[in-house]
C-alpha cells in the first residue's frame, strides 16, 4: 500500500484525528496531492519517527542507485502565494493559524510597512546580508542544485550561498550549541509504491527567519518534516521535484502547516551557460536603511553614478589596504580595456 493512500485511509478512520492545516489556496500551476497528517503528533520528531517506522527504516542506496536530481532547478508551482497561508484574499489575517503573540507581531509588521500581499515590501532581512534560511529557502525564485549521495545530500540555493546538507541515516549533531540558517537536517531514503523513491527529512535548530519578506516571522522552535520525490507533471509534460513540507513551530503556529512546493528542471539555463557562483554579500553594500517620520523602515539602493555608490568589485585600496595602490592585476574583473581607469 502506498503512503499517500494509507494516510488518506487512516485520516478517515474515526479512531484517529487529523492534525495540521492542508491548504487549498489559489494555486500557481499544477500540483501533486498533499500528503495529509495521519494523526496528531506531539512533535516533528514523533512525525519523522512515525514515517521511518512506516517505511521500515527505509533503504540504503549506493552511488549507482541513489536518485539523481542533477542540473539546475528553479521554483515552480506551489500552494498559492505565501500570504494565503496567513491571510485571506482581502488581506485580513486568518484566525487560528498564528499564536496570539505572533499574530500581533505579524499585524505590527503589516501596519508598520502598510504592506499587504507582499507587494513592495519596505524591509527585507537580505538588506543586512542575512541568508534567506528556512522556510523561505523553499520559495526563493533563484536556481538551485540537488546533489544526492548515499551518505548525504547537498542542496545549493543560488541566493546567499544558502546550502542545505541532509545527512542520510544519521542523527542530529549540534556541537556548536546554536541554531543555523538552514538548520540541521537528517533523512532517509525509502520506496513508496506510488511515489517511487522518497527522501524523508527532519530539520531542527533553525534560526528565527521569515516565511518570505513581509510574511510572519518564525521562532527558534521551528522544525520541519519533509517528503521529497520526483513527480511527473502531466499538465506541463515534464518531470519535477516535489516536496510536502510539514512546518512545526510551537511558539508561532497554533497547529502545524502542511504545504507543497515544486521545482522544475531548467535545461534552458544550462544551455545558456548559467552556473551557480559564490554569492558575494558585498553586492549588498549599496543597500541601506532609512526611516520615515512614522518610523517605518525603507530599504534604499545606491545605483552606479549616484553619490556614495561603492563598486562591489572593490579597488586595490579598499580591498587590500596592505598592498600598494595601483598594483596591476588586483581588480576582480580580469577584463583589460582602455575604457577603464586603473589609476587608483
Amino acid at each position: 500500500m502506498t503512503l499517500s493512500k494509507y494516510l488518506k485511509t487512516v485520516v478517515l478512520s474515526a479512531s484517529l484525528v487529523t492534525s495540521g492545516a492542508v491548504f487549498a489556496q489559489p494555486g500557481q500551476g499544477n500540483l501533486p496531492d498533499a500528503i495529509p497528517f495521519p494523526m496528531e503528533f506531539e512533535s516533528s520528531r514523533e512525525h519523522y519517527d512515525y514515517l521511518m517506522d512506516y517505511y521500515k527504516g527505509g533503504v540504503q542506496h549506493d552511488y549507482l542507485s541513489v536518485p539523481k536530481w542533477e542540473g539546475l532547478w528553479s521554483t515552480a508551482a506551489h500552494q498559492g502565494r505565501n500570504e494565503y497561508l496567513f491571510m485571506d484574499e482581502d488581506g485580513e489575517i486568518l484566525p487560528g493559524v498564528l499564536t496570539p503573540e505572533y499574530e500581533d507581531a505579524f499585524r505590527y509588521r503589516l501596519d508598520l510597512g502598510n504592506q499587504a500581499f507582499n507587494a513592495g515590501v519596505d524591509y527585507d532581512r537580505l538588506t543586512t546580508c542575512e541568508p534567506a534560511g528556512i522556510p523561505r529557502w523553499f520559495r526563493e525564485p533563484y536556481v538551485r542544485e540537488f546533489l544526492n549521495t548515499p551518505t548525504y545530500s547537498l542542496w545549493h540555493n543560488d541566493l546567499a550561498n544558502d546550502t542545505r546538507r541532509i545527512y542520510i541515516n544519521q542523527e542530529h549533531i549540534n556541537i556548536d550549541g546554536t541554531h543555523f540558517a538552514a538548520g540541521d537536517s537528517i533523512g532517509f531514503w525509502a520506496v513508496d509504491d506510488e511515489l517511487g523513491d522518497v527522501l524523508v527529512v527532519h530539520t531542527e535548530d533553525i534560526y528565527p527567519a521569515d516565511f518570505f519578506r513581509g510574511m510572519p516571522p518564525t521562532s527558534n522552535q521551528a522544525e520541519t518534516v519533509e517528503i521529497w520525490y520526483e513527480w511527473w507533471d502531466a499538465e506541463s509534460d515534464e518531470k519535477k521535484i516535489a516536496v510536502n513540507v510539514y512546518f512545526y513551530d510551537a511558539l508561532m503556529l497554533e497547529e502545524p502547516l502542511n504545504v507543497i512546493y515544486t521545482f522544475r528542471h531548467r535545461a534552458d539555463m544550462e544551455e545558456a551557460g548559467l552556473r551557480i557562483r559564490y554569492w558575494e554579500c558585498a553586492q549588498n553594500q549599496n543597500t541601506y536603511l532609512t526611516f520615515d517620520e512614522e518610523g517605518r523602515p525603507n530599504t534604499q539602493y545606491r545605483l552606479p553614478g549616484e553619490p556614495g555608490y561603492i563598486d562591489p568589485r572593490g579597488t586595490p585600496l579598499t580591498r587590500n589596504p596592505d598592498l600598494p595602490q595601483g598594483l596591476v592585476g588586483q581588480e576582480k574583473s580580469p577584463v583589460f580595456d582602455d575604457q577603464f581607469d586603473f589609476a587608483f
